[in-house]
């Protein structure tokens, strides 16, 4: 018999926002955006009431948040507040449920096959974490990490909603393929010109269609997104590949000593992160977007591993002055890649069969 995945994806709600509103407890109502303050800065989130009123949300540009709500009360983000908040939230995930995946600050998959109630377990969940951190969050529960993604939206914030796969087919029959975790606009578009436009249009082509249309892989992965079927594993732990910081400047630079300073300074504090966690890497990468947004990468790879600055800043101004952009530069980065298999795991950044299990439960 086979044996029915049970996958939940807890979302917390809008944390950045509420991490403020648990130290600034006197904003509780009020809309609060979370962002930069250069003309360059995007919203990192926003509290549900700068939602509501201006549609204020995450990635929009801080510029735009200040037009349409020039009244709100707008903070510069605070990460390590976040992170810390974060570990709180996954510490309370892990000493509950087995098998767990953190895929950023606030999220993460959690596989409850062969739980008797996933349902209780996950609201249990919940009241644990907003008992010790004042934080809120949404969870899906279903059959698969897509499904359990898309339902976790369904009852936000503060919901707790199941769906099976057969309950999805129905409800989202004549719902946009964008639906889909991985479906983006480009993709809506060229399906829009064959005359899909519902998951029920996707449904009911063939794979062979598809696969004609946008390639052996792309459409195979298309045909079963249709039918609404996933059977991505949920995986405790990724391997640290590589770690980065980068700035983004409020105004184009092209005066090379004012991006070899900067370079430098984020060398430094790339290696403070390293050091902190133990991780060394042997790749000293930099990346550089130009005012055109060309993206350009250049690595250098050495004998020894090293978190040292005194090694990763050389190597990262060599390869800047070996580029030597002919543009100004909009974006600056360091990286330091391959991580031996031994080392920490990586900090959050994307089989079915026993017994049918009861959902509802």
């Amino acid at each position: 018999m086979k044996t029915t995945r049970t996958i939940a994806h807890l979302d917390m709600d809008a944390v950045y926002a509420s991490v403020e509103l648990r130290r600034r407890p006197e904003l509780k109502g009020k809309p609060v955006v979370v962002c930069g303050s250069g003309p360059r800065a995007v919203v990192t989130t926003a509290s549900y009431e700068a939602r509501k009123l201006a549609g204020i949300h995450s990635a929009m540009p801080a510029a735009v948040a200040r037009r349409r709500l020039p009244d709100a009360v707008y903070l510069r983000p605070d990460f390590p507040a976040y992170r810390e908040a974060s570990g709180q939230v996954m510490d309370v995930l892990r000493r509950n449920v087995e098998v767990v995946e953190v895929v950023g600050l606030d999220e993460a998959y959690l596989d409850l096959t062969g739980l008797f109630s996933p349902k209780a377990t996950m609201r249990r969940i919940a009241t644990e974490i907003q008992t010790e951190t004042q934080l809120t969050c949404s969870v899906g529960i279903s059959e698969s990490r897509m499904l359990a993604k898309i339902t976790s939206e369904l009852g936000k914030p503060r919901g707790l909603v199941v769906l099976s796969r057969e309950q999805a087919l129905d409800r989202f029959a004549v719902t946009s393929p964008g639906l889909i975790p991985g479906i983006g606009p480009k993709t809506v578009s060229r399906l829009e010109s064959m005359g899909i436009r519902t998951l029920a249009d996707l449904r009911g082509r063939s794979r062979e269609e598809l696969e004609a249309s946008f390639g052996p892989r792309s459409g195979a992965w298309l045909h079963t997104r249709g039918d609404l079927l996933d059977n991505t594993p949920v995986v405790p732990e990724h391997e640290t590949k590589s770690q980065s910081t980068e700035i983004t400047f409020d105004v184009d630079v092209n005066q090379r000593s004012e991006l070899e300073r900067h370079l430098h300074e984020l060398s430094e504090e790339l290696c403070r992160r390293l050091c902190k966690r133990g991780l060394e890497g042997r790749t000293i990468g930099i990346k550089v977007r130009l005012d055109d947004w060309t993206n350009v990468t250049r690595s250098h790879t050495i004998e020894q591993p090293t978190n040292d600055p005194q090694v990763v800043a050389p190597i990262a101004l060599g390869l800047l002055r070996a580029y030597d952009p002919q543009r100004p530069v909009r974006l600056l980065g360091v990286r330091v890649a391959l991580f031996g298999s031994g080392e920490a795991a990586a900090e959050p950044e994307p089989a079915q069969g026993q017994l049918p299990l009861g959902l509802a439960s």
